[in-house]
């Protein structure tokens, strides 16, 4: 793969959904490749909840659907991830607890200044992103259905189900019972282990752990995997990030905003991108039968669901079969 070129786009103070205002607002983004003299071949892919542009780097290659040599790949960091603006970033007033609520809406309008205002793309081929990614990627084809052409929604949705509110209200309370979550330059320990213990449940499935597959993964026991992998991942992020992207995720409707007025049959339908959503079979956050209901009332799409008991990890590149999975439903949707 090319090597990208990371780079800061300055926004300045934005007033958000909320009514808030995110001062000196920043969005971190990546791209790979050029864009073509009609600046029509742009591909926008943002990142997933608690990622950054290096953790998109599985579905990006020379040969793969997602070709710089081919596409103007652009890659924009969430806010909240700890690389745009974060409460781990923000002025001292509005760090930790206190940051904003920046929504799915807020944060597609500022990536559409970035890319459209300040890159000059006049042509997306392709809105796609994993879990949260996949939420931009739907608000940027409803909200943008004369830019973009083609859709990829990979184990993602167009609004947080209750079950998926339910289940981040549970990961939430266990980090946010460790009293020093929100004291800034004290790591929250007993929050964080708590927290890696209670995800590990919910991110792989059943038969995953059943067939002992974290071996795969270099861990020779459960119990190796709950402190190494899933405790390691928490005990290294900042819980204020972590609970501001959980608040983005848990208000995601792509039709709550005055464009759609909560209408979301309404919002769906004014997609006109071709689409293939792409839930994992096993995704306890995603099922497909979410995806079912939200493919009937797309205009032009097909569900392609992810054959793998990796859970909602089956959209993450942690597991080779399931990337080429995707990879050739990108190659194909591209096709068309």
């Amino acid at each position: 793969m090319q090597q990208g070129v990371i780079e800061t786009f300055e926004a300045g103070d934005v007033v958000l959904q909320s009514g808030l205002t995110l001062p000196d607002a920043k969005v971190v983004f990546q791209t790979f490749g050029e864009l073509s003299a009609s600046a029509d071949n742009a591909i926008v892919y943002p990142t997933r909840f608690g990622g950054t542009h290096l953790d998109n780097a599985y579905l990006i290659g020379d040969g793969m659907a997602l070709d710089p040599e081919r596409y103007f790949i652009v890659v924009p960091n969430l806010i909240g991830n700890g690389e745009s603006s974060s409460p781990s970033n923000a002025q001292p007033a509005i760090r930790g607890g206190r940051f904003p609520l920046v929504t799915i809406y807020d944060n597609v309008r500022l990536q559409h200044r970035l890319i459209v205002g300040e890159l000059g793309v006049r042509g997306i081929a392709l809105a796609v992103g994993w879990s949260m990614g996949g939420q931009q990627a739907y608000q940027w084809a409803a909200l943008y259905p004369d830019l973009v052409r083609r859709l990829a929604v990979i184990c993602g949705a167009a609004r947080t189900a209750p079950h998926t509110h339910v289940f981040l209200e549970g990961v939430r309370a266990a980090l946010t019972c460790d009293p020093a979550w929100d004291v800034p330059g004290v790591v929250a320990e007993r929050g964080s282990r708590a927290l890696g213990r209670v995800w590990a449940g919910w991110a792989l499935s059943q038969t995953f752990y059943r067939e002992h597959r974290y071996r795969d993964l270099g861990y020779s026991s459960v119990e190796d995997f709950l402190n190494r992998y899933w405790e390691a991942i928490y005990l290294s992020r900042d819980p204020g990030n972590l609970v501001a992207m959980m608040r983005t995720w848990q208000a995601c409707d792509l039709s709550a905003n005055a464009e759609f007025e909560s209408d979301y049959e309404r919002a769906m339908r004014s997609i006109t991108a071709d689409a293939v959503i792409m839930p994992g079979r096993t995704d306890l956050y995603f099922p497909p039968e979410d995806s079912e209901f939200e493919v009937e009332l797309l205009r032009s799409a097909q569900l392609a669901v992810i054959p793998s008991i990796w859970g909602h990890y089956a959209g993450g590149g942690r597991n080779a079969p399931d990337t080429a999975f995707v990879d050739g439903q990108l190659r194909d949707l591209l096709a068309r």
